[in-house]
């Protein structure tokens, strides 16, 4: 695959690519990014020399001094210009190019927020912890929202403007979380689609062992008991 294209022509969409030492995933994910596309790597505090790698290969990156999973993903959303941004990952776990027909159900106004449901492909792909872990957060989800969600996956699409809407707070793993709690206490239509899931390149930031697990889940959790007031004085109406 190549590598991004860089135009001057606005961006028909942004993708925002949270990244922290992602330098051997960069080449793969970025060589996935769609045609007329821009990503937004997101430098979190990179060692490997992840950001010149991202701007060799044509994408623009952002820098996000305060670490955490969240403020990487808001950073990218503030530095966005497009109608539709895109959240994926950046360790080669989940090809951007899955987003397109994600894309093309916001505009065509069949969703507010597509997520992707992730399907684990080949040994090493979920680790058996990370996996309970997301488990158990669904399922209090699912008894949150009524959405009959099965996945808190990081790929995702949504219009901008909505999205900043929300007015997200959490800059840690309840980033994503919080995303769909508002999204859904805003009345959004939030839809859900199966993704092939790869083994990542490298070591897992967050999940890769147990205490990172329970340290995502600590803050899922406490998403999880936010008001619904918050939610509904933030994003009140929807994405429509």
């Amino acid at each position: 695959m190549n590598a991004v294209t860089t135009s001057s022509a606005p961006p028909d969409v942004d993708v925002v690519l949270p990244c922290l030492n992602e330098a051997g995933a960069l080449p793969w994910v970025l060589g996935r990014i769609p045609a007329g596309w821009r990503a937004l790597v997101v430098d979190n505090g990179s060692t490997d020399g992840s950001a010149d790698v991202a701007r060799a290969l044509g994408a623009t990156v952002v820098t996000e001094d305060r670490r955490g999973f969240g403020a990487a993903c808001h950073a990218g959303l503030l530095a966005a210009t497009a109608d539709v941004v895109c959240f994926c990952d950046c360790d080669a776990s989940l090809d951007p190019g899955h987003l397109v027909p994600f894309v093309r159900e916001i505009r065509d106004g069949g969703a507010d927020l597509v997520l992707g449901r992730r399907r684990p492909q080949g040994r090493g792909a979920w680790p058996a912890h990370a996996r309970a872990g997301n488990l158990a957060l669904t399922r209090l989800l699912r008894r949150r929202t009524g959405l009959g969600l099965h996945d808190l996956g990081p790929l995702r699409a949504a219009r901008r403007e909505p999205l900043l809407g929300l007015g997200l707070t959490d800059r840690r793993s309840g980033y994503p979380l919080q995303m769909v709690v508002r999204a859904a206490d805003a009345g959004w239509r939030v839809t859900e689609h199966d993704v092939p899931y790869r083994p990542r390149t490298g070591a897992s930031k967050v999940t890769g062992t147990w205490r990172g697990t329970w340290q995502a889940v600590r803050d899922m959790s406490r998403v999880l008991g936010e008001p619904r007031e918050a939610a509904e004085s933030a994003g009140t109406g929807g994405a429509r």
